[in-house]
């Protein structure tokens, strides 16, 4: 069940950049190497409700209801632009700033992480079709192997996630050092979350 497959597969997804690895590197980027270890943490619980969903097979009802689908995915979209602009304010909660910033709760910083996942409605389905071919095929003991399987993804996340958010903390002090670098991250970084939300807008169920 945990094959060389399955883990170089699963490696291969978490290691491909989206918008959880996006928030983790402004986070390191702007606040340093605490609130990347939160925003890994927070993007790496998100993960959980969809692979709960798709164990139980309520990611199938997410997708074949249009109207349910419809309702996350707008829910992800607005979060999303809400992200954007949150890096083009000076003083919004993800801009990046060369001044020490002032600390925000670790809680906080992990709730905005896992809502970027749970407000993704692809998530579940991606569970629905990357999991069943690593499965034993036995009814019996599909569920535990689900947990299993998704647990391991959840921890992989979370360990390339905070290597991510750890590099952008140990740049912060290499390149923040001219205010128009800070200006070109926050709009790139804006940029890409308004990018992101407009790819969300786009999928269907």
């Amino acid at each position: 069940m945990i094959s060389l497959q399955f883990l170089l597969t699963a490696f291969v997804v978490v290691l491909a950049p989206g918008t959880g690895v996006i928030y983790t590197l402004a986070l390191g980027l702007g606040r340093g190497r605490r609130a990347a270890i939160w925003a890994a943490l927070g993007c790496t619980i998100g993960i959980l409700p969809h692979l709960i969903a798709a164990t139980l097979g309520l990611a199938a009802v997410l997708h074949s209801s249009a109207l349910l689908f419809q309702g996350v995915k707008i829910a992800g979209v607005l979060y999303l632009l809400y992200l954007a602009w949150q890096m083009l304010k000076s003083d919004g909660a993800l801009s990046v700033s060369a001044a020490r910033p002032d600390p925000q709760p670790g809680i906080t910083i992990a709730k905005r992480g896992a809502l970027i996942n749970i407000l993704n409605p692809k998530l579940s389905i991606f569970f629905l079709a990357l999991m069943p071919p690593f499965l034993s095929g036995s009814a019996a003991t599909a569920t535990q192997e689900m947990m299993i399987l998704g647990t391991i993804f959840m921890g992989m996340t979370f360990a390339v996630f905070a290597l991510y958010g750890l590099f952008a903390a140990q740049a912060r002090s290499l390149i923040l050092g001219s205010e128009a670098v800070v200006k070109w991250l926050n709009r790139s970084f804006a940029a890409i979350f308004a990018a992101l939300a407009l790819r969300l807008a786009m999928e269907r169920a």
